[in-house]
């Protein structure tokens, strides 16, 4: 009979009957089996001053649950507010980062450590998986597909007006608190108001003529903020050689915020300059993209599309796991990939692999050459119209088998980007962003040999 209400709530540990729950324990059995995993972010929290001592709420995670917070946040594309609850909430959560029940690591606890692991580590953990796949017979790695994409950095569209105003604010900002650390009897005005009516005038203006006045005076109301800048920081350094204990430490690392972005001012002055007022087109190569997120490249897609973040080189195999991922610098040529991908594939698995698809961005006929000599047997652009099918493989059926298998990476791409986090990085820094690509990618390859080893 249906009781009315429960007296004593159930504290059993028992998995769960859902396809999520199977996951997240066949992934946990996956991370039993290689400790060295923990050992490596635990040494990541240790040079960052976190391996002994704990957290504001009490908690101290060791390094496997860290590392299995990770996966849960990136597996789910949740933010640090949202994992707080969800492992405070989620017993099957819980279970997997093996939390006690009096256990409820804060976000902040959490954020600290997982932004902690570096990118090295997070790699290093995946070639560890690769190991694991092929001991599974999972992948081989004989059989590679390599694309690329573009991962956004968590930017607003990079307006002249807007970083003018972004500029403005943060100098403001950080010469206030450099005053004040100072103890310095230095006025410093607040500008801010001025220059967004200006960027908002600049916003809605019909043309360039009506833009220009006003372009030239919020660049007036940039120079003088940036000049107030360079002037505290003059100060500053006088002070520096003074001071002595916390208060020395604390203002060279203010005095170093502040020139930092003094230095992305006057570059955003000059861009702005030569783009309005010297009608010069600015190459993307020296452009500043963003005040907070400098390292953005600017990647045009095929002419059709502007995207500010960093290109990413991917490699998978035949069972869609990701063997090989790489962060690249500005925006290179899919031509000039193709053999730097295959040598770091060669450098993770110790063989060339037989059989190489690519993207017709990479197609040329040195690369076909090279690949070649470097042991793989049959290599297949998607778009090869000036090569021969005999060079590339050993038949027409061949080659269009390859060629239809490449096609393969482009779910594998919708799919991090959809439910990994990989359409756009929410963490500031370029090397907060290596992390957050690697931490997809580990995450991306613990569920497909969970997926694996359940279907077996």
């Amino acid at each position: 009979m249906r009781p009315i209400r429960k007296k004593q709530l159930s504290f059993s540990d028992n998995l769960l009957s859902f396809d999520q729950a199977r996951e997240l324990e066949s992934i946990s059995g996956i991370l039993n089996d290689h400790p060295t995993v923990g050992e490596l972010v635990w040494q990541d929290l240790a040079a960052a001053g976190l391996a002994k001592r704990g957290h504001l709420d009490g908690s101290i995670l060791s390094g496997e649950q860290v590392l299995r917070a990770l996966v849960i946040k990136q597996l789910n594309s949740f933010s640090f507010r949202e994992l707080a609850f969800h492992l405070a909430d989620s017993s099957s959560y819980r279970r997997f980062c093996q939390l006690g029940w009096t256990e409820a690591p804060s976000k902040s606890t959490l954020a600290g450590c997982i932004k902690a692991v570096r990118a090295e580590t997070l790699e290093a953990i995946n070639r560890m998986l690769v190991g694991y796949a092929s001991k599974a017979r999972i992948e081989d790695g004989k059989k590679v597909r390599v694309d690329t994409t573009v991962v956004e950095s968590n930017i607003h569209a990079p307006l002249d007006s807007s970083l003018l105003l972004d500029s403005v604010r943060v100098l403001t900002r950080v010469t206030r608190e450099i005053v004040g650390e100072l103890g310095s009897k230095h006025v410093v005005p607040n500008r801010g108001k001025r220059a967004k009516r200006r960027a908002l005038g600049i916003l809605n203006a019909r043309n360039m003529e009506a833009r220009k006045p006003l372009y030239r005076d919020l660049m007036s109301v940039t120079t003088e903020t940036l000049k107030r800048a360079r002037t505290m920081i003059t100060v500053a350094d006088r002070t520096i050689k003074k001071a002595s204990g916390p208060r020395r430490e604390k203002l060279i690392e203010v005095r170093a915020r502040l020139e930092h972005y003094a230095g992305l001012a006057a570059k955003v002055l000059d861009q702005t300059y030569r783009r309005v007022f010297g009608d010069e087109s600015v190459p993307a190569s020296e452009k500043v993209v963003s005040i907070f997120e400098d390292h953005a490249d600017v990647i045009v897609k095929d002419r059709r599309e502007t995207l500010y973040g960093h290109k990413v080189c991917l490699s998978t195999g035949k069972s869609t796991l990701i063997i090989d991922c790489k962060v690249l610098e500005g925006n290179p040529a899919d031509s000039t990939l193709a053999e730097d991908m295959i040598d770091r594939h060669i450098e993770i698995t110790g063989n060339a692999p037989r059989q190489a698809a690519f993207d017709g961005g990479f197609t040329s006929r040195s690369n076909l050459d090279s690949l070649k000599m470097k042991g793989v047997s049959d290599v297949a652009f998607s778009k090869a119209k000036h090569l021969e099918v005999a060079d590339m493989a050993r038949s027409t059926w061949v080659y269009r088998k390859l060629r239809d298998f490449r096609a393969g990476i482009e779910a594998t791409i919708s799919f991090l980007k959809r439910s990994f986090g990989f359409d756009r990085c929410t963490w500031k820094s370029l090397k907060s962003f290596k992390s957050y690509i690697w931490s997809s990618v580990v995450s991306f390859n613990l569920l497909v040999l969970a997926r694996q080893q359940l279907q077996t």
